[in-house]
Formats: C-alpha cells, sequence, structure tokens
C-alpha cells in the first residue's frame, strides 16, 4: 500500500471510529406516536402558575439569616401556613436547558444534544405547554423558545431588574385584558399556564456569587415579586380557589458561581405549592433525612416531601387536568396532592399508562427492526404481564382499594422504565463489537507495516495469487452475508459501515500472514521473560496515559519513573550531571499535577517573579555568548535575542500593570492592549530571525512562547512551559547518550549542530526496541502538556482573567482563540524538542508517526468504552474530549511536527545593504 492510499485509509477509518461514538452513544431517548393520557376525573384548579427562579439555591432559600428572619418571608409563610414544600432533586447536567425540560416536559436531559452543542432539544417533544388550552410566558429568550417559537426581551443590564422587567409585564399584561374582551375571555379558560422565568438570581450567582449581598438581595426581590403576582391574580379571579402555584429553580449553585455538574449545591432546589388541589402544611414531631437542613433551617416540625425534577411535570398535569406530557419519566407526588383517594388513585393509573405508551412503542420499533429469531424482549414486562398488572390496577380502583392500585402503578412504572432503557440500548453492544473489531484490525494492520518496512525482521516472501485470490474472495462472501443480514433488518446505512469496516481492515491483516510468521519467530527467539517485560512495560505505559486523562497525579507517578530511568540503564554512569538534571527535573515538573487546576486561585506575584526569572536566565544566556563570542552568531543574532529579552520584560510589565488597573476598576489600559497583541505577533516571527543551531534556535523559541505565554497566565501555570523546556533540553542530551548504547553518535555533535542542513544530509536508520519508548515519552511530554496545569473542561469553563491583557470585553470567539493558543505553547514546546530528538537520533518521521498511531489507537479503544452518556456536560463532555483528543492526535502530531520543522529549520534573513561597484 503506498504512503498516499495509506494515509487516506487511515483518515477513513478514524473518521468512521469517531462519528460512531454520535450513533452508539447520542442517539435521543425520545419517542412518538404515543396515545395521549389524561385523569379522568375532574382537576382541582384551573389555572397554573409557574414561577421558576434561575439558579435557587435550596438553602439559600430555606435559610434564615442571622437575625433568624427569612429573606423570602412571602414564601416562608406559605410553607408554614398554607401549602406543601421539599427539595426538587435535579439530575446534570445541572444547567438551565435541560432543568426546564424537566420541569415541564417532564423527561431528563437528550444526550443527543450534544450534536447541537446543548443549546436545544435535537427532537421536538411534547410538553405542559403544548397540553394547556392557553400558556403565557414571560423570561430569557434562552429558555422560552424551546418551549414556543417566541422570544421576549428581559431586561436590562441590572442583573435584578431581570425580574423585576417580568413582574411588571406580567402585571401590565392583566392590566390590559381588561379593555381586551377576547383576552380577558382567553384567561378565564380551563388549563391555562403561566409561565415567569426568573433569570436575574442565576446572573447575580455568577456575577457576584451565591454568598453575596447582591444574591441575596435578588432573593428578597423575587418573594415581593411573587407575593404581589399571587395577590394579583387571586384578585383578578375574585378568589376562586382555581389557581395553582408553584414556585422551583431549574439548577442550583456552587460556592463559585458555577453550575452544570453533581454537587449538591447544584442539584438540590426549592419546590413550594400551594393553591388550587395542593396539600396544606402536614405537621410532624420528627422525620429523617441524611442531610441536617431541616434543623439548620427550623423546619425539623414540616413535612419535607422530597421529589425527581421530572416528577414536578405530572404533579402540573393533575392540578389543572391536562394530559401527562407524552415523553414525561416523572412519577407523581401524591403527597402533594388535596384531594380525594380515588383521584389519587386515577391520576397514578394515568401516570403508569403515559410511560407504558412510551415502552410499548420502543419495543415495537425494535422489534420491527431485528429478525424474530433474534429479537429477545424485555422479560419482566412481557405482553401478558402487561395485561395483567393493568387489569388488576383497574380491579383495585373499581373495588375501593386505592392503595393497592397506587403501589401497583409504581411497579408498573418502575419496569416500563427498565425497559426503555432496556431498548434504548439494544443495539449498542452489537455496534460496540463491531467498532471494537475494527480498531484491534487497524492497530494489527499499523504494527505490521512497521516491522515490514522500518525493521529487518521481515524476510522476502513469495507472492502466492492464487492463495490471495481465495483469500479476497472469503472476505468479499463475508461482507456480502454481513451487509444481506442488515438490509433484512432494514438497518440505517451507518450500520453497514460500521460492521463492514472490519471486512477489508482483517483482510489487509491477514494478507500480511508472512510478515506475522515473522513477528511470532522472532518473539519466541527471544527469552520469555524479556518479550513478556516487554509487553508488560508496553501495557502499563498505555494504562498510565489512559489514567493521567482522569487522575493527573498519574502523570506525577509516571514522571517519577522517567526519573529512574537513567539509573536502570547505564546513562547514569555515562553522564552523571545530565542524569541528575533529568532526575531533579522530572520531578519538579511532577510537582504541576498535583496543584489544583489553574483558574480557582490566581496569583500575579508568581507570574510576575516567572518574569523576572525568564529575563534572568535569558540574560545569563546572552552574557555567555557575547563572553564566548561564539563564531556562529553576528550582531544580527545578538539584537533577536535582546529583542527577545525585551519582550520579556515588557510581557512582565503588562501582567503587573494591567492586574492592577482591573483591580482600581481603571480599566484595561490601551497602551498594555497593543503592547500584548504586538508581543503575540512578535512571537511567532522572532525565533526565525535566530540561528538554526539547535540549541540557540531551541531556547530562541522559549522565549518568544513564553513572553506569550506569561501574558496569557493568572497563576502557578506561568512556571510550567520553563520546567517543560528544561526537561526538553536535558532530554535531547539524554537521548544522544542513549543513542551511544547501539554504537551511534551524531555528527557533527550538538553544540554546533544545525537544524538548517542536517534534514539534507541525514541518513535514517531501521527502528530499534529504544525507539517504541522514544515514541512513548513524545506521548507522554504531548499529554504532560495537556494536563499538566488542567484538565479538558478547561478550554469550556476557563477564568476570562488570564485574557485580560489582550481584551476585557466578552467576545467568545476572541477569549475561545486566545484560550486555544495558551494550551497549544507546551505542546510547541514538545514538538520543537521531539523535532531535535528525532533528527539527532536518525529517526525517519515515518517510522515515528506510525509508532504514535499504534499507541494513540490502543488508548483510543480504551476511551471508546468510556464514553459517557450520562452525568453532567462536564463528564459527557469530557467523556467525548478525551476519545476525540486520542483519535486527532496523530493528526494533530503531524501539524505540531510541520510547524515544528518549520521553527527549527526556517531563518528569515533581514535585508542588508550592499556594496555597489562602478565599472
Amino acid at each position: 500500500m503506498g504512503i498516499p492510499v495509506f494515509v487516506f485509509a487511515g483518515l477513513l477509518v478514524h473518521c468512521v471510529f469517531l462519528a460512531s461514538i454520535f450513533d452508539i452513544y447520542f442517539t435521543s431517548p425520545l419517542v412518538h406516536g404515543m396515545t395521549p393520557q389524561q385523569t379522568p376525573l375532574p382537576p382541582p384548579g384551573k389555572r397554573l402558575v409557574l414561577f421558576v427562579a434561575d439558579g435557587l439555591r435550596a438553602d439559600s432559600l430555606y435559610e434564615l439569616d442571622s437575625n433568624g428572619t427569612s429573606r423570602a418571608p412571602f414564601l416562608r409563610s406559605i410553607l408554614e401556613n398554607t401549602g406543601s414544600w421539599g427539595i426538587s432533586h435535579t439530575r446534570v447536567p445541572t444547567e438551565s436547558r435541560p432543568g426546564h425540560v424537566a420541569l415541564i416536559a417532564g423527561f431528563y436531559e437528550d444526550v443527543s444534544a450534544v450534536a447541537k452543542g446543548w443549546k436545544e432539544n435535537p427532537v421536538e417533544f411534547d410538553s405542559i405547554f403544548n397540553e394547556s388550552k392557553y400558556t403565557w410566558s414571560w423570561g430569557s429568550p434562552d429558555i422560552l423558545p424551546m418551549f414556543a417559537k417566541e422570544s421576549e426581551d428581559f431586561g436590562a443590564q441590572d442583573a435584578a431588574k431581570l425580574d423585576t422587567w417580568v413582574f411588571d409585564h406580567v402585571k401590565s399584561f392583566f392590566n390590559s385584558s381588561r379593555s381586551n374582551q377576547t383576552l380577558y375571555s382567553a384567561l378565564n379558560e380551563e388549563k391555562v399556564v403561566l409561565f415567569l422565568h426568573l433569570l436575574g438570581i442565576d446572573t447575580n450567582g455568577h456575577a457576584h456569587r451565591p454568598n453575596s449581598r447582591e444574591y441575596k438581595e435578588n432573593i428578597r426581590k423575587v418573594d415581593e415579586g411573587v407575593k404581589e403576582i399571587a395577590s394579583m391574580l387571586e384578585n383578578f379571579y375574585g378568589n376562586d380557589g382555581k389557581t395553582a402555584f408553584i414556585l422551583t429553580s431549574d439548577h442550583g449553585m456552587t460556592d463559585w458561581g458555577s453550575h452544570g455538574a453533581g454537587h449538591p449545591s447544584e442539584t438540590l432546589t426549592p419546590l413550594i405549592a400551594w393553591g388550587a388541589g395542593v396539600n396544606y402544611p402536614q405537621r410532624v414531631a420528627s422525620q429523617f433525612f441524611e442531610d441536617n437542613f431541616l434543623k439548620e433551617w427550623k423546619l425539623e416540625n414540616l413535612k419535607r416531601l422530597d421529589v425527581n425534577q421530572a416528577d414536578i411535570a405530572p404533579l402540573m398535569a393533575s392540578l389543572i387536568g391536562v394530559p401527562f406530557p407524552l415523553n414525561s419519566v416523572g412519577t407523581l407526588p401524591l403527597e402533594y396532592l388535596n384531594n380525594s383517594a380515588h383521584f389519587k388513585a386515577e391520576s397514578m393509573f394515568t401516570n403508569a399508562v403515559q410511560i407504558l405508551e412510551q415502552f410499548k412503542v420502543k419495543m415495537t420499533q425494535k422489534k420491527e427492526t431485528t429478525l424474530s429469531f433474534l429479537f429477545t424482549p424485555f422479560k419482566p414486562l412481557s405482553d401478558s404481564e402487561q395485561i395483567n398488572l393493568l387489569k388488576k390496577t383497574r380491579l383495585y380502583i373499581q373495588q375501593e382499594k386505592y392503595d393497592e392500585a397506587v403501589s401497583l402503578c409504581k411497579t408498573l412504572i418502575n419496569l416500563a422504565l427498565e425497559g426503555l432503557s432496556y431498548y434504548h440500548t439494544y443495539d449498542r453492544l452489537f455496534l460496540g463489537l463491531s467498532i471494537a473489531m475494527g480498531f484491534v484490525g487497524w492497530t494489527a494492520y499499523v504494527i505490521l507495516v512497521i516491522i515490514k518496512t522500518h525493521t529487518n525482521l521481515t524476510k522476502a516472501a513469495q507472492s502466492h495469487d492464487k492463495e490471495s485470490t481465495i483469500l479476497l474472495y472469503g472476505f468479499a462472501f463475508v461482507g456480502l452475508i454481513i451487509a444481506f443480514f442488515l438490509l433484512i433488518q432494514t438497518c440505517p446505512w451507518t450500520y453497514y459501515v460500521y460492521c463492514l469496516l472490519p471486512v477489508p481492515v482483517w483482510y489487509a491483516v491477514v494478507k500480511e500472514l508472512h510478515v506475522i510468521q515473522d513477528l511470532a519467530a522472532y518473539l519466541l527467539s527471544l527469552p520469555v521473560g524479556q518479550s513478556m517485560g516487554f509487553l508488560l512495560i508496553c501495557a502499563l505505559g498505555i494504562e498510565i496515559l489512559v489514567f493521567s486523562f482522569f487522575y493527573r497525579s498519574t502523570l506525577t507517578i509516571g514522571l517519577l519513573v522517567f526519573a529512574g530511568w537513567p539509573v536502570i540503564t547505564q546513562l547514569w554512569v555515562q553522564a552523571k550531571t545530565t542524569a541528575l538534571i533529568w532526575i531533579l527535573l522530572c520531578m519538579l515538573l511532577g510537582i504541576f499535577p498535583l496543584m489544583p487546576v489553574v483558574g480557582r486561585e490566581p496569583n500575579i506575584p508568581l507570574v510576575i517573579a516567572t518574569g523576572l526569572l525568564t529575563l534572568l536566565i535569558s540574560c545569563s544566556s546572552l552574557s555567555s555568548l557575547c563572553k564566548s563570542k561564539n563564531k556562529y552568531m553576528n550582531n544580527e543574532d545578538l539584537k533577536v535575542q535582546f529583542y527577545q529579552m525585551l519582550s520579556i520584560a515588557l510581557s512582565t510589565y503588562v501582567v503587573s500593570s494591567t492586574h492592577d488597573s482591573l483591580q482600581n476598576k481603571q480599566g484595561l489600559p490601551v497602551f498594555n492592549q497593543i503592547i500584548s497583541w504586538t508581543t503575540l505577533v512578535s512571537s511567532s516571527v522572532l525565533p526565525l530571525l535566530s540561528p538554526t543551531f539547535l540549541f540557540q534556535r531551541l531556547f530562541s523559541i522559549l522565549l518568544s512562547l513564553m513572553s506569550t505565554y506569561l501574558l496569557l497566565s493568572t497563576g502557578y501555570e506561568a512556571l510550567f512551559p520553563l520546567v517543560l523546556s528544561g526537561l526538553m533540553f536535558v532530554w535531547i542530551n539524554m537521548e544522544q547518550e542513549a543513542l551511544q548504547q547501539y554504537g551511534l553518535s551524531l555528527k557533527p555533535k550538538l553544540a554546533v549542530f544545525n537544524f538548517s542542513y542536517a534534514t539534507d544530509i541525514m541518513q535514517f536508520r531501521q527502528l530499534h526496541l529504544d525507539d517504541v519508548r522514544r515514541s512513548f515519552f513524545f506521548v507522554f511530554f504531548i499529554v504532560t502538556a495537556f494536563f499538566g496545569t488542567g484538565n479538558i473542561a478547561s478550554v469550556n469553563s476557563f477564568d476570562p482573567a488570564s485574557v485580560y491583557c489582550f481584551l476585557t470585553v466578552f467576545s467568545p470567539f476572541m477569549m475561545g482563540g486566545l484560550l486555544v493558543l495558551k494550551v497549544v505553547i507546551p505542546f510547541v514546546l514538545v514538538s520543537c524538542a521531539f523535532e531535535a530528538v528525532q533528527v539527532t537520533t536518525q529517526l525517519s518521521s515515518k517510522s515515528l508517526f506510525l509508532i504514535v498511531l499504534v499507541i494513540s489507537d490502543i488508548m483510543a479503544l480504551h476511551f471508546f468504552f468510556l464514553v459517557k452518556d450520562y452525568g453532567s456536560w462536564l463528564d459527557i463532555g469530557a467523556s467525548i474530549s478525551h476519545y476525540v483528543l486520542v483519535m486527532s492526535l496523530t493528526i494533530f502530531m503531524m501539524l505540531m511536527n510541520g510547524l515544528a520543522q518549520l521553527l527549527t529549520t526556517k531563518k528569515l534573513e533581514l535585508s542588508r545593504k550592499t556594496k555597489h561597484h562602478s565599472t
């Protein structure tokens, strides 16, 4: 297979592997075609008012101030005197859209929303709004368009005014209805929903944190607004007792003002209900919960009724008599209802039938696309069991055995939910095994290519056309059988791709049978302990890399092992000083993964100290060059390094000056902004003006990148590239020492090695086992460059303070681009160092690429089975990002390799005056 064909095949295979996770893990669980289910008895209410205080934590609402008073006195009086209360347990991801979907539609996060960037549901769904006769909504346009194709302006810049705007517009709306007979008539109909989305608390929480005065004061204003709206509505409707009120939140918020994950401060939200059909407060002598909130909130004697967030949708449906949302998976919380036992049993039966309808549709869909002899039904809820449970429940209701009927309904709901999950993941194992076979086959083929083209292990093999033809026909026959099998099951076209891909891949593997035989013979010729030890070390190394994506401290363990490398080998004897520095720098770099993720605790003085340290090192370097009168450097080269030193000094000043200016609320100085952007541009040019001798060029690259990195740093991460570069310089020397063990040495020596002509005269050698170790070092350092000071989430939830030297006005694309640059800088340093290792050890870039491809594909297979379709956006997004990152590693490495070659080998000549001689 030629190189262009191999590259094309590799890209195609990896694109299929990458796309597969969205078909296997991220398909929508929603089904359509169910019959709406509605409680047959008259509802207690005619209208429902839903207040959603975005970002309101349960403890922030229920707790008392230091003086023993509530910051929400109206709502406190409601739960003490006229309504029911509890905690609504949200599910991750704790974000606004999935929270509101759970509240109003009754189902949790549709993971296929990942394809739309989590901004909206990719599939149409039913909700309380759809089922009501009329729904009027006021609030944020981010939320309302999910349920109706409309949007509203939601206030001015002051966050508290966002809620004031809503309350004012609701009052104005009802006042205007008195002079609009059509509107007035509509408002007096049954099955009316009024939805008030209050965004101010969430906004203040992000800006000032939940423990701030602004956040707490916003709660007080919401309480006052709810009181006014409730009073106005009661007067408008003549106190008819037909209005039900519910106040809750879509999610909570951490102490540092974020949400999305599963911390209790994010998942525990308040729920207060009162009005038509809602139970009055229930006094109890004692009650037990695992938390201690009741004592803290002074609510020990008022019964706390906790629910899951999706349970609120069926509660609202029961209160005003609308059909339950078709895709709801919530269970009706009966203790909130103030109605007869008959009404409760009928409502619960409606709830059970509504969820069972979803199960039946899902089962039918799967049954129609699976061969009858292969279909495995969900046995706990077979057709006969469904009929039996429904008949028995209906009989209990007729016999007025309402408690037994409710108990059976809950059993039926639980079984139906288990069955829904069973059929939704029905094909996951089948598709996962197909992709895994493709992964293993492709990795095996790449290993065979490495052995065949870059080692001396194989012998020249005779071609057998007859055997090759039989082999081709055999695999073609297998492919036809698979295609026919998929065709008669009317599978999607993507299933053909995933299931047929392993066929040509494994054909390519089996075709290289002679290489496999030569490899087996070589391994058998080695001592058993040596070959098993090598495989064990490889497996352990890859596992360390995989674990480092989840536990940054694993990188520290790896670096400590690296520190022992010279001691295990003979390098300690060959070069004690170099080995000692290597050990010291490995241990020093190993500290960074143990530090907290960047962004939580800024430390500007440390950034300034790092700038001064870099300046000191560059001054020392420049002084040494001047004293030695290096014949390979001229005055222009010295000027370049001086400019880089000046750039470091200016960056350090800008960081300090900007921090002071922002702290004094004076904004970003224009001069600082100009210097920052000028430094960013110049840092990509100055290395190309420096000499192309190995260490001088690499040091020039470091200085240029550090000047930009300092401007993007807010804490200890400023030291990271400096320590990493130091280790890279020592690594280059260590590899030279290791090369001598094979009787090879570099000519010319490292001190005068010139990148610009080395690639032209270099004779590349065949691979040794030690080259696998070199490639692993490279991959490990790349992973360390990424996770050394943060994690995958840092790209999505970073501290905007890191870009304040460049801009302070919110600009997501500009800020995101600067963050990506910050992440890439350590990569560039590692890539440039490895470019030096590759060239100075006479290692072919193609062979390196193939080894890294094998390592990354083995890691990718791990991450394929670790992809999550549940949990927080952070968990789901991180699992996808891990997989995508590793799948893209080879492509990214090729790009970094090209950039490294540009930065190390090219030199821009400054224009010089030439003398003209007259004749």
